[in-house]
C-alpha cells in the first residue's frame, strides 16, 4: 500500500490537496485549549509593568477571532539593541509558548537600559488551540516568512518587524520536537503536498538551529551550556545528524532559514537560533520543557550583550 494512503486519510496518493482536501482536513481540526485563557490573561497580567501592543487581528470565521500580541518593555528607547523573542509560530508546541510567557513575567527586565526586549509569545494562535502545526489553510506559518507571504500569521509578524529589523540584535524562535511530528504532521506534509511519507526519528533531547549563513558556533554553544543544567542535549543518531542534518557541535544543527521562510530569518540580527524541546522524553518533564526555553532566551541575550 502507498506511503501516504496508509499513514494519512485525506487525499489520494501522488495528488496534491486542492479545496476540497484542505477543507476536510480542517473539519478535523478540534479546539482543544483557549489562546484566550491561556496566553491573552497571562498577557494581561502584565500590563502593569511592560507595554503591550496588539500588532494584528486573525478573523477565521466560526473559528473565533484572534487578538495578536506582543510585549514590550517599558521605557522603550527607539535607539538600544532589540532582543527579539518569538514563540508559537507552530502552535502546537507548547513549551515555546509559555516559555516566552515565563521570560516576559520573570525576566525581561534584567537587561533593562541595556537593551530593548520584543516577544511574540503566540504568532498561531488557531494552531494553539487545535494543538497544530499549521494554520487553518493548512499552510506551514514556519515556511512562509517571506515577500507575499501565504500565512496572515507570518505577514502579521513581519509587519510588526519591517521598521525594526535592522535594530535587531538577538532572535529567539522557540520550538519543540514532539512524537507527533512523525505520528501526525510529517504524514499529513506528504499527504498535502502529494509526495510519498518517509519515515525518520525524533531526537531524544534539546538541540538549537543556527543560521547556515550565519552559524555564531559561540553563541549556539552558549545556548546549549545554559539549557544542559536543565534537561538532556540531543544526542546525533548514527549518521551523525539530528532530523536529518549534520550535528556541526554538540546539539547544533543548521538550517538556510531565509531560504526556508523560517521565522529565525525574519530580521537582520547578528545572533539567531531556534530551539527545540523535546517533551515526549520520559527524561523531561513540562516544567523542564518551559525552563528550558527560558534559560535558552536568558542565555542568547546575555551572550549577545557581551559581544556586542
Amino acid at each position: 500500500m502507498n506511503a501516504i494512503a496508509r499513514f494519512y486519510p485525506i487525499g489520494e496518493p501522488g495528488r496534491p490537496w486542492g479545496p476540497a482536501e484542505r477543507a476536510a482536513w480542517r473539519a478535523r481540526q478540534v479546539r482543544q485549549r483557549s489562546y484566550a485563557d491561556d496566553v491573552l490573561r497571562a498577557v494581561d497580567a502584565l500590563r502593569g509593568q511592560l507595554d503591550v501592543v496588539e500588532y494584528g487581528r486573525l478573523d477565521y470565521g466560526d473559528d473565533g477571532v484572534f487578538p495578536l500580541v506582543a510585549i514590550r518593555s517599558r521605557n522603550w528607547s527607539g535607539d538600544r539593541p532589540i532582543a527579539l523573542v518569538t514563540g508559537g509560530v507552530h502552535g502546537y508546541e507548547t513549551s515555546g509558548v509559555h516559555g516566552a510567557l515565563r521570560f516576559a513575567a520573570e525576566h525581561m527586565h534584567d537587561h533593562a537600559g541595556r537593551m530593548d526586549v520584543l516577544v511574540a509569545p503566540c504568532v498561531s494562535p488557531w494552531a494553539y488551540e487545535r494543538i497544530h502545526r499549521w494554520n487553518p489553510d493548512a499552510v506551514d506559518p514556519n515556511r512562509s516568512f517571506r515577500e507575499n507571504s501565504p500565512a496572515q500569521e507570518s505577514a502579521a509578524l513581519m509587519d510588526l518587524l519591517a521598521p525594526l529589523r535592522a535594530r535587531v540584535l538577538v532572535h529567539v524562535d522557540l520550538h519543540e520536537t514532539t512524537d507527533t511530528d512523525e505520528s501526525e504532521f510529517r504524514p499529513a506534509l506528504a499527504a498535502r503536498d502529494g509526495k510519498p511519507f518517509e519515515p525518520g526519528g525524533i531526537p531524544d533531547g534539546f538541540y538549537v538551529v543556527g543560521d547556515a549563513a550565519n552559524p555564531q558556533p559561540g553563541f549556539q554553544q552558549a545556548i546549549i551550556e545554559a539549557v544542559s543544567r536543565v534537561t538532556h542535549i540531543a544526542p546525533p543518531d548514527a549518521q551523525g545528524q539530528i532530523i536529518g542534518s549534520p550535528v556541526v557541535a554538540p546539539g547544533v544543527i543548521h538550517y538556510p532559514v531565509r531560504e526556508l521562510g523560517l521565522c529565525a530569518g525574519i530580521t537582520d540580527a547578528r545572533y539567531v537560533t531556534t530551539t527545540e524541546v523535546y517533551p515526549d522524553s520520559a527524561a523531561a518533564t513540562p516544567e523542564q520543557c518551559v525552563q528550558a526555553q527560558v534559560a535558552a532566551v536568558r542565555a542568547a541575550l546575555d551572550y549577545a550583550l557581551a559581544q556586542g
